[in-house]
């Protein structure tokens, strides 16, 4: 669905930049045409500058976005939910983050959940970035404990893994 969206901009770079930014960043768009997260109002001075463009491209790219009732229902609907892993240190939580080797393959974050609900683990939340949306996808999964060692290496020794950090 995510190439489909950023298809219907193909022939606007600057707007498809504007798009990808508020996907990525899980901003939506207001029926009123305004930039928005979580129904909170963004400048779309804020907007351009963070994504490397024109304030008048990001009204555009709003108004054009409410003009295609596919992505009309989507950006309307569209909420940004907290990334605990920056603050997990200060709660006293643990980030593990897995670099895939080939993000597109099934069976990743299964994978990963079967290795830690094996050790009894709970999970406060997981974070995937979309490969079409994302340079560098990865996987960040949120725990309450700190990590037996052996978790590291199962986690490690897992086909889809390229890199593991905690």
């Amino acid at each position: 669905m995510w190439e489909a969206i950023l298809d219907a901009f193909e022939d606007s770079p600057s707007q498809g930049r504007v798009v990808r930014f508020l996907l990525e960043n899980g901003f939506g768009v207001s029926a009123a045409g305004k930039i928005v997260c979580n129904g909170i109002e963004i400048p779309g001075t804020h907007i351009a500058r963070a994504a490397g463009t024109d304030r008048r491209v990001v009204d555009s790219t709003a108004r054009r976005i409410l003009e295609i009732p596919e992505l009309k229902e989507i950006f309307l609907n569209l909420r940004a939910t907290p990334d605990i892993s920056r603050v997990a240190e200060s709660l006293g939580l643990t980030v593990i983050t897995i670099l895939p080797k080939n993000a597109q393959q099934k069976g990743i974050v299964g994978a990963a959940v079967n290795v830690l609900a094996g050790y009894d683990l709970s999970i406060r939340q997981i974070f995937v970035t979309d490969p079409l949306l994302s340079e560098d996808p990865k996987l960040v999964i949120v725990v309450d404990e700190p990590l037996p060692g052996t978790v590291y290496e199962e986690l490690k020794a897992l086909p889809a893994v390229r890199q593991l950090i905690i």
